[in-house]
């Protein structure tokens, strides 16, 4: 019982940390931040560019900023587990 509320609070900590990291991506003056509960917390546009150049690049950074924090939780994650990447 008690390995099982030590798991807990491992996880609750882990969330914690998690929330303080941040994956930030920029390409062509387009930055996108995007924290550790998968939650987008800035974007930067290029108003030199046409709308959909900034749409192209905005999806292209999220989906970058996503799979880069991703990464960072698996990482942290198995740290708890034992499991190596």
């Amino acid at each position: 019982m008690f390995e099982k509320l030590k798991q807990l609070k491992e996880l609750k900590d882990l969330q914690d940390k998690l929330t303080e990291e941040k994956a930030e991506v920029e390409k062509s003056g387009i930055k996108v931040v995007v924290n550790g509960k998968m939650e987008v917390e800035e974007i930067k546009l290029n108003s030199e560019l046409s709308k959909e150049e900034q749409e192209k690049i905005i999806k292209e950074c999220l989906n970058e900023a996503m799979k880069k924090i991703q990464i960072v939780a698996a990482k942290k994650m198995s740290q708890i587990t034992g499991f190596g990447l």
